[in-house]
């Protein structure tokens, strides 16, 4: 099954909706809506649009995580040991510590 098929299938369900009943408040054959669960069509983000509104929820744009992100550091420190992992960590959190101590006593407390 299709994203899109998954998407309206969980819309429909939730919102406790036949696939006629959908049909009818999407004014889209139940036909169409059959074929686009099952996967056997992708709807044109109009149509998916109009199906997910008609069962409460609407489609948003978001960034997907983790695209531009630099993983240098990451895979670095997977190539370590766990003992090496450690000693980083300690050694990350005690940086972090001696940065934080003149903040502890700021006047904006």
């Amino acid at each position: 099954m299709s994203m899109a098929g998954r998407m309206v299938r969980a819309a429909r369900r939730h919102a406790q909706l036949t696939q006629r009943e959908l049909a009818k408040r999407a004014s889209i054959p139940q036909e169409t809506i059959a074929r686009i669960e099952r996967g056997r069509a992708d709807p044109r983000v109009k149509t998916l649009d109009r199906l997910l509104e008609a069962c409460g929820y609407g489609l948003e744009s978001m960034p997907r995580l983790g695209i531009g992100i630099d993983r240098t550091q990451i895979r670095e420190r997977l190539s370590f040991s766990m003992d090496e992992r450690l000693a980083v960590g300690i050694a990350d959190d005690s940086h972090f510590v001696e940065w934080r101590r003149p903040l502890e006593g700021s006047p904006n407390e």
